[in-house]
């Protein structure tokens, strides 16, 4: 009996040791990867690469790091490399297909750094979602609405979808659509919005912008007007733009399309 109780003492200080062991290197191999991250993250070299490139690559270095800080333990515990192996070779097509849309979204990072097809600041629409962009991790993209939520994105879906980049060219056009009465004269109020638009300072000279008449209806006539400005100034000269013709049009008494009432 005395030597049954010996051999689990002994066998209860040998696991415990290695069970002391494996948290002092988790917990200490933890704070080494949180200071390596960061080293790697503040690098003179990383101040040279894109922002977008800058956080896959530290992402991809912290999931590295925890890794082989994972199967360090693994060892410590004394669990043979072999049989982990032959477990997960066993679970394969269980492992293969809980991890497959990870995968998916690994390639998705990897292609993203490749084509670029957009940098951290720019504002995209994709996915069905639309935003600043934030970061691009190993398998997530960050965007930032314009009403301030964060959205995170997988970057498989980025890479199955189609990416509109509002951010890539140093101009945009604004275009707008205005409607008033077939009585009004369209030369008139061509010239009005012309002036409207050319008073506007953010809006170019070159290329040059357009206000003709572009449809209508029995009721009314229909006006589009096209104006280029930085891509900084879209919004600005967007809602601008508005005001300043609509409160143009008012002061000219331009009269409104007609509201043809059905009766039931």
């Amino acid at each position: 009996m005395q030597a049954f109780i010996n051999s689990l003492m002994e066998l209860a200080t040998a696991v415990g040791g290695k069970i002391i062991l494996a948290l002092v290197v988790l917990i200490v191999g933890s704070a080494v990867i949180k200071k390596v991250v960061k080293l790697v993250a503040k690098s003179k070299g990383m101040n040279k690469v894109e922002g977008t490139v800058r956080s896959f690559i530290v992402s991809f270095v912290r999931i590295g790091l925890y890794v082989v800080l994972v199967i360090s333990i693994i060892g410590i515990l004394g669990v043979p490399m072999a049989s982990v192996v032959a477990v997960l070779a066993s679970a394969g097509v269980a492992v293969g297909l809980a991890l497959q849309g990870a995968l998916s979204n690994l390639a998705g990072g990897i292609m993203l750094m490749i084509f670029h097809p957009f940098r951290q600041g720019d504002y995209i629409e994709a996915a069905g979602v639309d935003g600043v962009v934030q970061e691009v991790t190993l398998f997530y993209t960050v965007l930032l609405s314009l009403d301030n939520k964060r959205i995170t994105v997988p970057n498989g879906s980025l890479m199955n979808a189609n990416v509109v980049n509002y951010s890539s060219e140093a101009l945009r056009r604004v275009d707008l659509t205005f409607g008033c009465a077939k009585s009004e004269a369209p030369a008139q109020i061509q010239n009005l919005m012309m002036e409207a638009v050319k008073a506007n300072g953010k809006v170019l000279a070159d290329p040059a912008p357009f206000a003709r008449l572009s449809g209508g209806s029995n009721e009314a006539m229909e006006f589009t007007v096209r104006a280029w400005c930085k891509g900084e100034d879209y919004w600005d000269v967007y809602f601008d733009l508005t005001q300043a013709i609509t409160e143009a049009m008012g002061a000219k008494g331009v009269q409104a399309p007609a509201v043809r009432v059905v009766a039931q």
